[in-house]
């Protein structure tokens, strides 16, 4: 597969944005139309609705919706099918990956990296450090990196202190069951409740990352990447909602033990909202973010390609305030929010969400004949 060759029999006046309709499809489609891009989102039959109806772009109401076409198929995965990736090739599309893309394809990332004929804007083979199994991983690259990370017990007869456990769910492997446990005694009664429940199986158990639970404020350090420019941007952070977590944290802590005996602990995303910080740990920001871009390029050449992200704990001194990184998100993180912390117009004199970033560099790539530095 030779995507250089894709490229070259694009029509370059006429490019379309592509995206899974999934994750962070809308904040995609509008930053494309912002930057004067056609977008086209591909759906599965039954959950086409919000992208070729709700969010659909209408004429003669100028300016309303933000989704000018959408390919409508029996299952996601039927996009590696020949006859549909050449209907992208023919409408000249720059595919935008995000979570759900490797999510709905089964973590398929041989598929992704040798039979998806279609360009990615992006590094397609940076997608699959988030998997553990993967060398190396996102943790490799954290470590050659020298960002601070949590530590990782290799046992469970090595936990010393509170810990997270990441386990894939049995049915839904794209969902983790996370379970907290401060000892090897409460990591094997909480995980034989899970087992016996069928939450989870002991292939999945045996693979899980039981990680120190960090106690700090969860922050995720949103960021883009010009290889053109060589230039490291900070688009913005944000803190994650969760089910069932947020319930249980509401609770009186009198009633969360009662809770948990009815109700498992669950760490589901549901959102995100936007937050700031002080400005006196933006040093810090940028320099794991740029440490991280470096080790990308080492491992994964060309590196880093647009969006990235951090996702961290900042904790407190003495002797200072500082971040703990403990996952990374590789691609187009889920949380278009962001664009409503102040950090983008700081660089740009107006507030950009990734989808805006992203449509700013393809048009201007494009328009310098750069594309074929910002693709894979």
């Amino acid at each position: 597969m030779d995507i250089s060759k894709v490229i070259q029999q694009y029509n370059k006046k006429n490019l379309t944005i592509g995206v899974i309709g999934s994750h962070s499809a809308l904040d995609i489609c509008a930053g494309a139309k912002k930057f004067g891009l056609k977008n086209l989102v591909v759906c599965e039959k039954g959950r086409e609705k919000t992208y070729n109806f709700y969010y659909k772009a209408k004429l003669p109401d100028e300016g309303f919706g933000c989704v000018d076409e959408a390919l409508v198929l029996e299952k996601f995965k039927d996009i590696l099918r020949e006859e549909n990736q050449e209907i992208l090739r023919q409408k000249n599309v720059l595919f935008v990956p995000h979570r759900s893309f490797e999510v709905y394809l089964d973590f398929d990332y041989k598929a992704i990296e040798e039979d998806f004929a279609v360009p990615i804007f992006g590094n397609r083979f940076l997608l699959k450090i988030e998997e553990r199994g993967v060398s190396p991983n996102q943790y490799d690259l954290l470590y050659e990196a020298g960002i601070k990370t949590a530590k990782i017990f290799a046992s469970p007869e090595d936990i010393d202190r509170p810990a997270i456990v990441k386990v894939l769910e049995k049915e839904r492997g794209f969902e983790r069951a996370f379970f907290l446990a401060s000892s090897p005694e409460e990591y094997r009664q909480k995980s034989d409740v899970l087992l016996k429940k069928g939450i989870i199986s002991k292939t999945a158990l045996a693979k899980s990352v039981i990680e120190e639970f960090i106690l700090g404020v969860p922050v995720n350090l949103n960021y883009f990447y010009s290889p053109v420019f060589e230039r490291l941007e900070f688009l913005g952070s944000d803190t994650r909602r969760q089910t069932n977590l947020d319930g249980f944290l509401r609770l009186p802590s009198g009633m969360q033990k009662e809770a948990e005996k009815d109700s498992r602990l669950t760490l589901e995303e549901a959102g995100h909202i936007a937050v700031t910080m002080l400005e006196s740990l933006l040093e810090q920001v940028y320099e794991i973010g740029e440490k991280f871009v470096e080790a990308s390029k080492k491992f994964y050449p060309p590196g880093v390609i647009g969006p990235f992200a951090l996702q961290t704990c900042i904790i407190p001194g003495p002797p200072k305030k500082e971040f703990i990184t403990f996952d990374v998100s590789p691609r187009v993180p889920g949380s278009p929010g962001i664009k409503w912390t102040p950090y983008s117009s700081y660089l740009f004199g107006k507030n950009l969400s990734v989808g805006e970033r992203i449509g700013k560099e393809i048009r201007e790539m494009n328009k310098n004949s750069h594309l074929s530095k910002i693709i894979t």
